[in-house]
């Protein structure tokens, strides 16, 4: 088996990476680096089932292949904030291209869309019928609607092509090789406490989110990819609920720091409530995510500790 993994070098592609070597499968990572890490795929590097391309998916690209998982888009608010043009070419562009591969193939294709999808949702918990409330023109439209065209030209290669598909919606994802500064709030609010600085509530801090740890997600990408029958999308996360000020006080005791909460205002288009109904994957694919909140929580933080820089004694 071949795999070839788009943003092998990011948080999530890295981990996804790892496991389909211990698989025994050949795999292909392919990063940019534009928003990827090197030092996440270093202990790859030796490995003979391993390929690391440097290459940028908005350029078009062949590879023999059987399977594709595409992650190649920037997730990091502040990144794509900072550059939606290509933020929405990596989804838009980059699709089409690793579509082409995955035609020309023959190959599963698998892509990494988010519950951005569902924008600000009316519904609570979402599912996969949900429409969504989004705004095209709002600041995260550079992310939010490029996932939404990506699951379209998927579902568009599929019925025109045959082309071979899965879509996967990731929640809020968590762990190590998480960015330092990639703007989420669970690295944010680490960092600042391993540093003892203010940590930063935009909003009142009532609004709530349900994070999944990295291990958790990577099993059930991998059980959407290797099931025969459903195409998706499937929902994926862990449904507990927890609201942003909660979640800043476990983090608090759980690095002893002596920060202080700060609020700030609200961004524009920042969801209130962000759940998902994983029934779905829990019926049709026999998946539940297992970790524990506050246990992922300790693994991260102690990640964190070894990597960052400036942090207190």
């Amino acid at each position: 088996m071949i795999v070839l993994v788009t943003g092998a070098a990011g948080f999530i592609g890295s981990h996804l990476c790892d496991e389909l070597l211990k698989k025994g499968y050949n795999v292909i990572g392919l990063d940019d680096f534009c928003t990827g890490n090197k030092d996440n795929i270093t202990h790859l590097i030796n490995n003979n089932l391993f390929k690391l391309v440097k290459h940028d998916i908005i350029q078009p690209i062949s590879f023999q292949v059987d399977q594709i998982y595409n992650l190649a888009c920037p997730a990091s608010p502040d990144y794509y904030l900072f550059n939606p043009v290509k933020t929405i070419k990596a989804s838009v562009i980059g699709t089409i291209n690793v579509l082409e591969i995955a035609k020309q193939e023959n190959a599963r294709i698998l892509q990494a869309s988010t519950s951005e999808v569902y924008g600000d949702p009316e519904k609570h918990p979402q599912k996969e019928d949900y429409l969504g409330r989004v705004n095209t023109v709002g600041p995260r439209s550079c992310y939010d609607e490029g996932k939404r065209v990506a699951e379209s030209l998927m579902i568009n290669y599929h019925k025109q092509y045959k082309v071979d598909i899965r879509i996967a919606r990731i929640f809020n994802t968590y762990g190590p090789r998480m960015a330092t500064n990639d703007g989420r709030v669970i690295s944010n609010f680490i960092c600042q406490a391993l540093k003892d600085e203010s940590i930063t509530i935009y909003g009142n801090g009532e609004q709530t989110r349900s994070f999944c740890y990295i291990s958790d997600l990577i099993t059930g990408i991998i059980k959407i990819m290797e099931q025969r029958e459903i195409i998706g999308p499937i929902n994926l996360g862990k449904p507990d609920e927890i609201s942003v000020i909660e979640l800043a006080h476990m983090i608090l005791e759980l690095t002893n720091s002596k920060s202080k909460i700060v609020f700030e205002e609200r961004p524009e288009g920042d969801p209130m409530r962000r759940k998902p109904d994983i029934s779905f994957a829990k019926e049709r694919i026999n998946w539940n995510p297992v970790v524990d909140l506050k246990e992922g929580l300790k693994r991260t933080i102690q990640y964190f500790e070894n990597i960052l820089p400036n942090k207190k004694e």
